[in-house]
Parts: structure tokens; C-alpha cells; sequence
């Protein structure tokens, strides 16, 4: 949507001055994840005694969210739609609300007007020679954005990778222009463990030459790609992708030349890594950015062929539910691509949904457990789920009854839980049961 006859340099304002078109009680919304525009964010705070209730709404952030602290309240509302650490204690104490929804439905949320944007706070790369602008590291929602919101302000960053892709607006399309150079929020890869090494080794074994992949970030998908070294003509079509698949990109592993749907194409909605990373997707045809629901769209996702999709948990109960955004009550995250991933998967022909998780917490607390936490979200449902994967092996629940299921869950949970969580068995689905031996158990998974 044009907004004016305005040239590139009749829309250029300072980061202080750009803010100042905010009015109190608008709806805010900021870019996603390592493409949070700073510099924008930074000023709106700085101005904060000019506004009264100005809700902010985005997905995660990777900023430090200085309009959810407690001296904020009356200038700031925060209403997220995931939450990162920096907004968890917000949400958590009542400061701040939390709104459920699949990623993939954001883009119709905002142009539909059931949620109407009044600001949108943007980042883009420079303009190229005909006036186009990327969205770099985070296409997700921008797009929507532009679309819906009725004040447009783009921080414009010489820094910002030029990908590829669904990913680009024209420089008219913006109310406001501030340039402002600085690096991108970086997100450096984690180390991996011997437990997580071993759970990458049981969720290679269920991955075939010329699969596509979805990815998560973390040590786990990282310690998943660290073990597919010997796999072939690998493919991607994943919400993200992190400094981990670059490496066996370059290796050639994961090339993408057996996929029937967007072949010889890495396709994503946002990226979060190193500089690396972003020198590498910078211009690069080999990666395909567009929006979310487009990308994350189950039945979208779903035409590439022997998908497998890798997510973790928080905990899952012995029938298979699986709860991935909160610890009873407390809320620590959001669906985020999950259940559209896991439903991609089981949509495609020859896919597989896994999920990847230690079979215990640092803290010594199973993630196999009889019952979710009082108050858990049921992240996905028991009829979604396919495989889970601990360091102790591999469940596959598909086609199998609510004991058989138990069964395979008590057989890769933690030896130190295992007694308790058959003897749950044993009440669950035995009239006049005889207690069984953990090894008898073993037997049975």
C-alpha cells in the first residue's frame, strides 16, 4: 500500500522524532526475534512519560523489553503473543497479559481488524536501486504489518541482510524512515551435552536421506544436525533456522535438491543466529524468506514431502499430551510453530513429528510424567503427536491404545522415575494388577 507521494528523503525523521507520532492508547506493534528495530524501541521508552497506556504486542523478543518494568505501568501495557525471558516475570505477576494464537494466524489476526494495529515498528535493509527494502531476518508478521497499520516506521539498517524471498517492501510503503546502523541482535549456538548428543543420535536414526527438515534452536536441534553427517540431499522448510544448519549447508547435507515442493530452496519466516549467519543469508537465492502463514500454514508446509518436524516439551503425560508453554499456571513461552509443524507433518506424505527432549530436567524432575502440572496448557493434543525421543530412546505412539502408549513413554523415561510411573500403569489399566519389575516394563516397551 503506497502511503504518499513523498520521496525516500521527504519520509526520513530521527528515531526521537518518529516516536513522538505515537499517541497515547495505540496498539504498537514491534518486529519479531533478532529483527527487533532497537533503535525505534529504544526511543519510544526514552519518551514514555508522553504516552498513557500504549499496549505493546509482538512475538518473541529479543531485546530487554524496558516497557514491561514496573515503572512503566500506566505509559506501557504489554500484550504478548510469546513470551521471551525478558517479559515472563511481566506476564507472570499480572503486569503484562499473554494472548494464545498459532503463529501461522498472525498475518489474518492483523489484517482482518480483529486486531487492529495502529503503529508498527519495523526494520528493514537499505533500498536497493529500485526502491525495495527487505525484511531480512524477520518476515513473519512485517508484511501483515504493512498492510494493516495505519502509521508505518521502518528503521532502516545498513547491518540488516537483503534476503530473498517474499520479503520485501517498497520504500513508499513506509510513513516514516529512520536510518539507524547497528549490528543485529545476535543468538550464539549452546553446548551440547552427552544427553544431548545421545537424544541427536536417536532422532537421526529416524531421519532418511532426503528428508526436510523443521528446526527449532537450541542444543537439541543443534545436537540433531551435529548427527546427520552421513545423510544425504537433506531439505528445509522450518520456521527457523539457526547457525546449526548453516553448517551442514555448507557441507552440502542439506542442499534441498529432493524436495518436491520449493526444490533447491531453504525456506523460512525468520532467522536467528551469529553474524555468520546473516553474512551468509545476505543476497542469497539459496534462501527463501516469506511470511508466516505462508511458511508455517500446515497445509502449506505439508506439500513437502517426508517432512519431519523436531520440537521439544516441557512435560508430557502418559497418554501423550503434551504441554510446551507453561508449568502449570505459569506461563514461560507460547505455541509458537509447534502444532503447525506437527500437523504439517502428519499431513505429509512419508512425515514424521517427533519431539526431542531430555527425559529430565536439570532440577531432577521428570518430563515423563503421570499427570500434567494443575493448570498446564495441552500445547498439543494426544491426537497430533508421532514420535518422542529421550537420550534413552526412541516412542512411537502413532496407532497404538492409551496402554500401549503408556508403555512406550515408561519405557525412554528416566530410570530414577520409572517404578513410580509404572505403578501409575499398573492403577491406570490393571482391575487387580500384580506389580511389574522395571525390567518387565523394558520388556513390554
Amino acid at each position: 500500500m503506497k502511503r504518499g507521494t513523498k520521496t525516500y528523503d521527504e519520509r526520513l525523521l530521527s528515531a526521537e522524532e518518529a516516536v513522538k507520532k505515537i499517541k497515547s492508547g495505540d496498539r504498537v506493534m514491534i518486529a519479531h526475534a533478532c529483527g527487533e528495530p532497537t533503535a525505534l524501541v529504544d526511543a519510544m521508552v526514552a519518551n514514555h512519560k508522553a504516552y498513557k497506556d500504549v499496549e505493546i504486542t509482538h512475538e518473541v523478543v529479543m531485546g530487554t523489553a524496558e516497557y514491561c518494568k514496573e515503572e512503566m505501568e500506566g505509559h506501557f501495557y504489554h500484550n504478548a503473543l510469546f513470551l521471551g525471558a525478558s517479559v515472563r516475570e511481566a506476564v507472570n505477576s499480572g503486569r503484562a497479559g499473554y494472548m494464545p494464537g498459532y503463529f501461522h494466524t498472525i498475518p489474518d489476526m492483523i489484517r482482518s481488524g480483529h486486531f487492529d494495529i495502529d503503529v508498527a515498528l519495523l526494520h528493514c535493509s537499505p533500498p536497493d536501486s529500485n526502491g525495495y527494502m527487505s525484511f531480512g531476518v524477520s518476515v513473519d508478521y512485517s508484511l501483515a504489518c504493512t498492510e494493516a497499520a495505519k502509521l508505518v516506521i521502518v528503521q532502516v539498517n545498513k547491518h540488516m541482510p537483503r534476503t530473498l524471498g517474499n520479503s520485501f517492501i517498497h520504500y513508499t510503503e513506509a510513513d516514516i524512515i529512520v536510518e539507524h546502523d547497528q549490528k543485529l541482535i545476535e543468538l550464539l549456538p549452546g553446548a551440547i551435552g552427552e544427553v544431548e548428543d545421545a537424544i541427536g543420535k536417536n532422532c537421526a536414526s529416524l531421519i532418511e536421506d532426503g528428508d526436510c527438515l523443521q528446526l527449532g534452536i537450541g542444543s537439541i536441534p543443534d545436537a540433531v544436525l551435529s548427527n546427520l553427517g552421513d545423510k544425504k540431499d537433506l531439505g528445509l522448510h522450518t520456521e527457523m533456522f539457526s547457525d546449526g544448519a548453516l553448517e551442514f549447508i555448507e557441507k552440502g547435507v542439506i542442499n534441498c535438491s529432493k524436495k518436491n515442493f520449493n526444490p533447491n530452496r531453504a525456506v523460512a519466516t525468520f532467522l536467528m543466529g551469529s553474524q555468520k549467519l546473516y553474512d551468509f543469508v545476505d543476497d542469497n537465492p539459496f534462501v527463501h524468506m516469506a511470511p508466516v502463514d505462508y511458511v508455517n500454514n500446515p497445509y502449506i508446509a505439508g506439500k513437502n514431502d517426508n517432512l519431519v518436524a523436531i520440537n521439544s516439551i516441557v512435560e508430557v503425560d502418559l497418554k501423550g499430551q503434551v504441554a510446551s508453554e507453561s508449568i502449570g499456571l505459569r506461563q514461560i513461552s507460547g505455541v509458537g510453530g509447534q502444532v503447525d509443524f506437527c500437523r504439517a507433518a502428519r499431513i505429509s506424505r512419508g512425515g514424521k513429528a517427533i519431539f526431542a527432549f531430555p527425559s529430565i530436567t536439570n532440577r531432577g524432575d521428570s518430563k515423563i510424567v503421570p499427570f500434567l502440572n494443575e493448570g498446564a496448557t495441552v500445547t498439543t493434543n494426544m491426537y497430533d503427536v508421532e514420535y518422542f525421543v529421550t537420550e534413552n530412546g526412541v516412542a512411537n505412539l502413532r496407532y497404538k491404545n492409551l496402554e500401549d502408549r503408556a508403555r512406550a513413554l515408561i519405557h525412554i523415561a528416566h530410570p530414577s522415575v520409572q517404578e513410580e510411573l509404572i505403578l501409575e500403569y499398573e492403577k491406570r489399566f490393571f482391575k487387580d494388577y500384580v506389580a511389574m519389575s522395571t525390567e518387565e516394563v523394558r520388556r513390554l516397551g
